[in-house]
């Protein structure tokens, strides 16, 4: 009995021997085999740097990212290759971004740089992120501007809104929208645009803009014989900027209005503006017909003098200043 349970004590002994040997075994070929992983992940790396040093981006690219699968597999021994590579990787996508734009490669600047905004986020690289974050409005004005000068005005505005809709405030942005609205039709649309660009920064811009759109409102209604609204328009063009053409036509309008008052007040700012018109001494005969008829005798007189030695009014102006002073 005694026999027996020495043969099974050694029995055991030897059995846990052998477990003992085999975990030691599995331990030193699984430390083996991450030894070699990781050495394999260390010489993709190396290949990377070196065509990144060459210019190759893309070969860089694809190479550290193959380098970080495999140091990730490799748990904590390839724990400083992994935060390697993810402090490399947006860094290569954001200059990669970078070379399309100089090649005004838009849609493929604006890819690679989201790629590195993608990639910065994931691995936690705040320096790439806002330097990406920041690049990337300019990249898309430069985008607009580009496609302005094509004249692919739609494809501007589509540009110009994703802008807009990062950064509502952004008033050089919403300056060139109103731009190609107004190029593509759509004047309400680029009205509204204006006005957010005089909101935020571009005033002497979107008012001229703004004018002329609103002049030219004026001048269409003038020729649907629509004269109030003429009027209406012509006030809001000089609401933004001043101008001797919006005052004419709303003058023009007034007198089809049968407004006096109107015509006088319009007038008179048209000759302020522009004294040397080709037509201002036209209109100064009109005004003292105006004096005239309200009974203001002294003002009409004042203004027929103004005009005696014109070939084309003159005579009637010496003849009314005759009747006036009978």
């Amino acid at each position: 009995m005694r026999f027996t349970c020495r043969a099974n004590k050694k029995t055991n002994i030897t059995t846990m021997k052998k477990i003992i040997l085999i975990a030691a075994s599995l331990f030193l070929s699984v430390f083996a085999a991450t030894a070699q992983d990781l050495g394999q992940a260390t010489e993709v790396a190396k290949s990377a740097n070196d065509a990144l040093m060459l210019g190759d981006n893309e070969s860089a690219l694809n190479g550290f990212k193959e380098a970080l699968e495999l140091a990730e597999a490799c748990g904590d021994e390839g724990a400083n290759l992994v935060e390697t590579c993810k402090g490399v990787i947006p860094r290569i996508l954001l200059s990669m971004g970078k070379d399309q734009v100089k090649l005004k490669n838009f849609d493929a600047a604006i890819a690679k740089i989201n790629e590195a905004i993608e990639a910065a986020t994931n691995y936690a690289n705040d320096d790439v992120l806002e330097k990406a974050q920041a690049l990337l409005p300019g990249v898309k004005m430069n985008q607009a501007n580009d496609l302005l000068t094509k004249k692919d005005f739609a494809g501007a505005v589509k540009v110009l809104n994703d802008i807009l809709a990062g950064d509502p405030e952004n008033g050089n942005a919403a300056l060139r929208l109103g731009m190609a609205l107004a190029s593509t039709g759509d004047v309400e649309g680029a009205k509204d645009a204006y006005e957010t660009a005089l909101a935020n920064g571009q005033e002497k811009n979107a008012a001229k803009q703004l004018s002329t759109l609103y002049l030219k409102d004026a001048q269409a209604f003038i020729k649907a014989k629509n004269f109030k609204a003429a009027a209406e328009a012509a006030e809001k063009s000089n609401s933004y900027v001043e101008s001797a053409n919006a005052y004419k036509l709303a003058a023009a309008a007034a007198t089809q209005l049968k407004d006096n008052e109107a015509i006088v007040a319009n007038y008179e700012k048209y000759l302020e503006l522009a004294p040397n018109a080709k037509d201002a001494n036209g209109v100064i005969y009109t005004l003292a017909v105006i004096q005239q008829q309200s009974g203001n005798k002294a003002k009409a007189i004042e203004l027929y003098q103004k005009i005696v030695t014109d070939p084309q009014y003159g005579e009637g102006a010496k003849a009314q200043i005759q009747a006036l002073n009978k």
